[in-house]
């Protein structure tokens, strides 16, 4: 039985769950407020796959109607995610810390361009109302999502990335030589009206299934099929809605956060460009 006075509308969830709440509960939003061309910014301590902790920071700009993500690895790896929800594309970009004493430079950019599938994460603007209660706790995904296993066999010509995601641009920028996508989402951007021109076909999928892994490879100097994996540790990836009985209709009252691994496969021409595949 309900103790007397409870009401009923609050969330289903645990309070600890409620860990960021939307503007409507908690007042304007960051910086300029949206509609100002000023993207918004949370910064959000998370907890690793691994167990460590760093600093997330997610920015939603609701002009451009588009979210990025950016986390650094223990590594010094620097991960980005950012979603164009306007061209329903979604980018991930690694910057790799180089073995020098390999023979690599500093770093080694990748970018891998994908669709971006409605419900994978929450609008910009509900993002740009975001708040966190607690800004020195340590936030640890809700929903452990399932390894998404993608083989890139195309690569995306960055001098006319834009007509695929303005984005692109200033994203990849580092990742200029090294901008791979999947032939599967090629089709449907080209159904959309992009021109062909931005894609670019890699050794055919029968030459690269002869290739073998980049870690079974000694010769730094020879073509192998690469696999690089990145993690977003903590991101909303759904909203939650409350009942109350002063209100008809259900409201938005919290998010759901998420974790999800990527793992992609991809061409290269010297192993040396893939010197971190180590694991058979």
């Amino acid at each position: 039985m309900r103790p007397p006075g409870m009401r009923r509308d609050v969330p289903t969830a645990r309070p600890a769950l409620l860990l960021l709440l939307l503007l409507p509960l908690l007042g304007a939003p960051l910086g300029s407020g949206t509609g100002t061309g000023t993207p918004a910014e949370l910064r959000v301590r998370v907890r690793l796959p691994d167990g460590q902790v760093t600093e997330e920071s997610l920015q939603a700009d609701s002009d451009a109607d588009s979210i990025s993500l950016e986390l650094r690895k223990p590594d010094g790896t620097l991960v980005s995610f950012t979603a164009d929800f306007k061209k329903d594309v979604k980018i991930f970009r690694a910057l790799i810390l180089g073995e020098l004493e390999k023979g690599q430079s500093q770093f080694q950019a990748l970018c891998f361009v994908t669709q971006l599938h409605h419900n994978e994460i929450i609008p910009s603007e509900a993002m740009a109302k975001l708040r966190q209660k607690n800004p020195r706790a340590v936030r640890q995904a809700e929903e452990v999502r399932g390894l998404e296993q993608l083989h890139m066999d195309m690569t995306v010509n960055f001098s006319q990335g834009a007509l695929l995601s303005p984005h692109l641009h200033n994203v990849c920028a580092e990742a200029a030589d090294a901008i791979y996508a999947r032939q599967e989402d090629v089709r449907v951007w080209l159904d959309r009206g992009v021109d062909s021109s931005v894609f670019e076909a890699l050794p055919k999928t029968s030459e690269q299934a002869e290739l073998p892994r980049c870690s079974q490879v000694g010769d730094p100097g020879k073509p192998c099929a690469c696999r690089y994996g990145l993690s977003l540790a903590w991101y909303p990836c759904m909203l939650k809605y409350c009942h109350s009985r002063d209100r008809p209709a259900p409201y938005k009252c919290g998010i759901r956060s998420c974790r999800k691994t990527y793992s992609f496969d991809f061409y290269v021409p010297l192993k040396q460009l893939c010197l971190w595949d180590e694991d058979p």
